[in-house]
């Protein structure tokens, strides 16, 4: 992990966000801590199908329920654009799911009832836009890796007239510090624009200032890409690496983990390349990984190196796939990817 010179250890001196920087962190992370559970007595040690995906989608209800309650009980008018809603939940054949889902919110906040949990998730309809603000979330990002007991992330972020302002990742099973592979797990990071990156246990302790590396070649940086090769075209990454001259084989991990390896200079470069020419990346599949990596001195941009939009509801529908790198060597990279991809000119 890197960490940004001369910075200070612990908060930013001046936070024009300060209460929404605080909701957010203590959404991410009661959310976070949710899915650990939901992790530990669903999935670890139990011997589930192939097809069972019920735990992830317990904890993905759950998070969603519970960051739902942290920020619409500070600011109620404030929407949220989220993955889910609650109608599949309303449904008689899923009352069991439902009942799993209740008392795992439940857990984490005692007072609510079923009927205010599934409204709660209900908050996540906004179809979001280019005027006013609103939060967007993904309660579980990454849900193979959930059930493999691998990397998944709580995304957050708070959206200005189409702008992002704020980004937050809950990563519960990240380690701390990737040079110390048995060493301690759960990461959280938070950025607001303008104000840099940070990160602390997810646990607690004292927040630190992070910051990409300073590779400018791209023959000397590190990849990381998609578990899943549905995800990111892993064939293209490969000779994009080729054609930069990047010999080590790329990190692969799952989530918006990746934003956050590339932010604390884990890696320097994160590629989602496109599977198919119709498909239109969700907005809280990026925001809060965006944030983080752009304030910690990265870039982000789609394969043709143009920003990513978040301005048109609830998908990036004029970007094409996504590139994250150090921002040192992004024009590079993307040069790269356009000729691999046919783009280029």
């Amino acid at each position: 992990m890197q960490l940004a010179q001369g910075e200070p250890v612990g908060y930013p001196a001046s936070m024009s966000y300060s209460i929404e920087r605080r909701l957010a962190v203590e959404a991410v992370e009661r959310a976070s801590r949710l899915c650990r559970r939901v992790q530990q007595e669903l999935v670890s040690g139990s011997s589930l199908s192939k097809d069972d995906k019920s735990p992830v989608t317990v904890a993905d209800f759950g998070a969603q329920a519970v960051v739902s309650h942290c920020l619409a009980t500070a600011l109620p008018d404030v929407p949220l654009v989220g993955e889910e809603d609650a109608a599949a939940l309303r449904q008689p054949e899923n009352e069991g799911l439902a009942a799993k889902v209740v008392s795992a919110v439940q857990e984490s906040v005692p007072e609510l009832e079923k009927a205010e949990i599934l409204n709660l998730i209900d908050r996540g309809t906004f179809e979001g836009g280019a005027s006013g603000r609103h939060w967007t979330l993904d309660p579980i990002d990454g849900t193979k890796g959930f059930l493999r007991l691998d990397q998944y992330a709580v995304a957050l972020a708070l959206i200005e007239d189409g702008e992002l302002v704020m980004g937050a990742l809950g990563c519960p099973n990240l380690l701390v510090d990737a040079a110390q592979p048995e060493g301690p797990r759960g990461c959280l990071f938070i950025a607001v624009k303008g104000e840099g990156s940070f990160m602390r246990p997810l646990d607690g302790g004292d927040e630190q200032p992070i910051h990409v590396t300073d590779i400018d070649r791209g023959a000397d940086a590190n990849l990381c890409e998609s578990v899943e090769a549905g995800h990111s075209s892993q064939s293209d990454t490969a000779r994009v690496a080729e054609m930069l001259g990047i010999s080590s084989p790329p990190f692969r991990i799952d989530s918006q983990c990746k934003y956050a390896a590339v932010a604390r200079g884990d890696a320097s470069i994160y590629l989602r390349l496109p599977t198919r020419k119709d498909y239109e990346e969700k907005i809280w599949d990026h925001a809060g990984g965006s944030m983080v990596v752009s304030e910690a001195g990265g870039r982000i941009s789609d394969v043709d190196g143009q920003p990513l939009d978040f301005s048109l509801g609830r998908t990036l529908r004029n970007n094409t796939g996504v590139v994250v790198t150090n921002g040192h060597v992004h024009d590079e990279v993307v040069a790269a990817v356009k000729k691999v991809l046919g783009r280029a000119g």
